[in-house]
């Protein structure tokens, strides 16, 4: 029997999570910091760090794994 991976119907599909402030801990950045790095205000980056982003801007992600020298899947985790 195969799983139903519709979505059409109320339940449970998981959640994406951002390990973005795990990464700036382990490197010493500030969320002022890296909101200049990457250009962009300090309430997006704070966004970022405390998992509360409703839709991923694709531009800030890839400013972020540029700057942090990292991957995108190092940043975004699939929970079920």
């Amino acid at each position: 029997m195969t799983k139903d991976n519709s979505i059409l119907f109320l339940k449970d599909y998981g959640k994406i999570n951002i390990n973005l402030k795990d990464l700036m801990d382990a490197k010493g950045i500030s969320r002022y910091q890296l909101a200049s790095l990457i250009h962009s205000r300090f309430e997006v980056v704070d966004k970022w760090y405390k998992n509360d982003v409703q839709k991923l801007d694709l531009d800030v992600l890839a400013r972020i794994c540029y700057v942090l020298e990292c991957r995108p899947e190092a940043l975004l985790e699939y929970c079920e």
